[in-house]
């Protein structure tokens, strides 16, 4: 439409009975749109309201071993780990050790990395194996 005078705009939508909103105020002069700006509003809520639905949340499930656990319960929470990481969440494995264990974490770190390998489901490590003071852990998603 151009450059109008501010009152001749508000007329100019008033007679289309649609609503004068402001742009951009901070140019000179000011840009202005000829809208219903009710419609627009609901329009750009609708949208937020589509764009929040396609998104795909990631729970972190948590699986906790010890260094020394027997095959028998690796097996348990191998399965859990699998059914976790086929459900798409990410899984948070940690291996703890307590009292002189702490002496041998590097056996803790080994037990970790072979409880990794023998998932069946391809995964890939997204943080990288780290100490903290109760043992190691890592997180895993599936590919």
């Amino acid at each position: 439409m151009g450059v109008l005078d501010t009152p001749e705009a508000i007329n100019l939508a008033k007679e289309k009975f649609l609503d004068l909103v402001e742009i951009s105020p901070k140019i000179d002069p000011p840009v202005c749109k000829i809208m219903d700006f009710g419609k627009y509003q609901y329009q750009k809520t609708k949208k937020e309201r589509q764009n929040k639905a396609k998104q795909k949340s990631f729970d972190i499930k948590g699986i906790r071993i010890r260094a020394r656990t027997n095959e028998h319960d690796l097996d348990f929470k191998r399965k859990q780990t699998e059914d976790f990481l086929k459900k798409g969440n990410k899984v948070k494995i940690e291996v703890t050790v307590r009292g002189r264990e702490k002496t041998y974490s590097d056996l803790a770190k080994k037990s970790l990395e072979n409880f990794i390998k023998t998932i069946a489901i391809p995964n890939k490590i997204e943080q990288e194996i780290k100490k903290y003071p109760g043992g190691y852990n890592v997180v895993i998603v599936p590919e």
